[in-house]
């Protein structure tokens, strides 16, 4: 076990987390939400520090990031644990392993290893993502730090619930994030994730005014959180944040104890594309419907192709230098 970072010690051994928005209180021998982070005698440890439960060289349109070194591979990492108990999770066998079986395993390995790996495989970044990335903060702050020295980039896939404090932390090591935006409603997320809606806004609107590159992803439930109205309401919020922000609009299939909702509709997600460019947003994709026209990037200034994909790779890209290659304009993102 590692010492945690971001806490506090209480009287009568008790410890405070300050590592995500819950602010876990946690009596001796307890574990956070997260279950991945134990008070022992008043002192809290983090218990997957050197244990990872997957790694795999991704595209990193996969994570989704569309605007970030498209066509490049991210060295993709995860633990176990994670501080949402999302009914919907697409990877609870690994993200709710610590809740629902109560055991925390993985391959035990060190930042250095990962980096190492990352440069091997030829990776461009490496992508903290899988389960949630800031319960396993110790190691991929360690490991961020040593990425950056060898020239990769790092990415955290987040549900956006980290505290300000560790966001400061990782500032400098942190080159792009895509955040789940999972409803515009305080209800879905107390009821169906187990936290709230205003820490995740607040993160995102810290992450952009840091200059962090942001991608947004909302996956769209049936009678959950797909009314036109909650749709409309996310657009804008993010067109006032920046009408640049790319908006990952993305289709649910039943699972965990999801299992009763139907898919989404291809044409649910459409509609939501759409509602978002109606709003505003320059960019506005469909995910997981492999081939369908929302996957590609169109300028936003001329309205001409200029990314075409289907699924994970690029198959046409007509951006030079960063800019259009049919008007010129500077195509928002990172490595374009």
């Amino acid at each position: 076990m590692k010492e945690a970072m971001f806490y506090k010690k209480l009287s009568g051994n008790k410890v405070k987390c300050y590592l995500c928005a819950h602010h876990c209180l946690i009596p001796n021998e307890g574990k956070g939400i997260c279950g991945v982070r134990k008070n022992q005698d008043g002192k809290l440890y983090t218990l997957v520090y050197n244990r990872i439960i997957a790694k795999h060289n991704d595209p990193i349109e996969k994570k989704p990031l569309y605007h970030f070194y498209p066509g490049s591979f991210s060295f993709s990492i995860a633990t176990v644990g994670c501080n949402f108990h999302c009914l919907f999770c697409q990877n609870a066998d690994i993200s709710q392993m610590p809740r629902d079986d109560k055991k925390i395993i993985g391959l035990e390995t060190t930042p250095e290893e990962i980096v190492a790996d990352a440069i091997a495989q030829r990776a461009k970044s490496i992508s903290y993502t899988y389960t949630e990335p800031t319960i396993y903060f110790e190691l991929a702050y360690e490991t961020a730090q040593i990425a950056v020295k060898k020239g990769l980039k790092n990415v955290f896939v987040s549900n956006g619930y980290m505290s300000e404090e560790a966001l400061e932390t990782i500032k400098p090591y942190l080159h792009a994030a895509n955040i789940d935006l999972k409803s515009f409603r305080d209800k879905f997320y107390k009821e169906i994730c187990g936290a709230k809606l205003q820490p995740v806004l607040d993160t995102i609107t810290r992450l952009i005014k840091m200059g962090i590159w942001v991608e947004v992803t909302t996956l769209i439930i049936p009678t959950v959180n797909d009314s036109e109205e909650e749709l409309r309401e996310i657009a804008r919020w993010l067109y006032q944040l920046d009408p640049d922000i790319p908006w990952h609009v993305s289709r649910f299939y039943p699972t965990y104890r999801f299992t009763h909702v139907p898919s989404t509709s291809i044409g649910t997600v459409r509609r939501a594309r759409e509602i978002g460019l109606e709003e505003g947003l320059h960019y506005v994709y469909t995910g997981n419907a492999p081939g369908d026209e929302g996957e590609n990037t169109y300028c936003h200034n001329c309205g001409k192709l200029i990314i075409e994909r289907y699924g994970y790779t690029i198959t046409t890209y007509n951006i030079i230098e960063g800019k259009c290659k049919y008007c010129g304009i500077k195509i928002p993102g990172i490595g374009m």
